[in-house]
């Protein structure tokens, strides 16, 4: 038996090297850009030799993955669409037409309106979206943004 020099609990045989440099390495929050790319580049390296699951290796390539993820949503968040974008967006990929939508909303001129932005989406038509074509909820109710004026309140 062999103590491990970073955990101090016992270990059958040699410890690996290559986990004495991870230990060194230690994964810490990303919070400069130059800790991005230096991140960025090591899980790189995972891409052409991916890590056996359980292994010390894997279980760094996980952590390096999330504390990607997570700068990467701080610096540059990505709003939902807005409603008729989400709704049109749908319609494309799903091959659904304007009467489709007519008979989802119950009529077509509503699904026109709908469209054209000349009537808003109310809640029940939000949930019937939801419900039925997967449309996220959070584009569905999301107050539209406004262009270019803040609200005087």
């Amino acid at each position: 038996m062999v103590k491990c020099e970073f955990c101090f609990r016992p270990q059958q045989g040699r410890i690996n090297p290559k986990d004495r440099v991870m230990a060194k390495n230690m994964i810490r929050p990303i919070r400069t850009e130059t800790e991005y790319d230096e991140a960025l580049d090591e899980i790189e390296r995972y891409f052409d030799n991916e890590p056996k699951p359980g292994t010390a290796e894997a279980d760094r390539f996980d952590l390096l993955a999330l504390i990607i993820e997570d700068y990467e949503r701080k610096c540059w968040p990505i709003d939902p669409p807005e409603a008729i974008d989400a709704i049109r967006y749908r319609m494309e990929t799903a091959g659904y037409t304007q009467a489709d939508l007519g008979r989802l909303l119950g009529s077509r001129q509503r699904a026109s309106d709908i469209l054209t932005k000349k009537r808003p989406l109310t809640m029940r038509m939000a949930w019937k979206l939801h419900r039925d074509w997967n449309i996220p909820a959070e584009a569905l109710i999301a107050p539209p943004r406004t262009r270019g004026r803040k609200s005087a309140a």
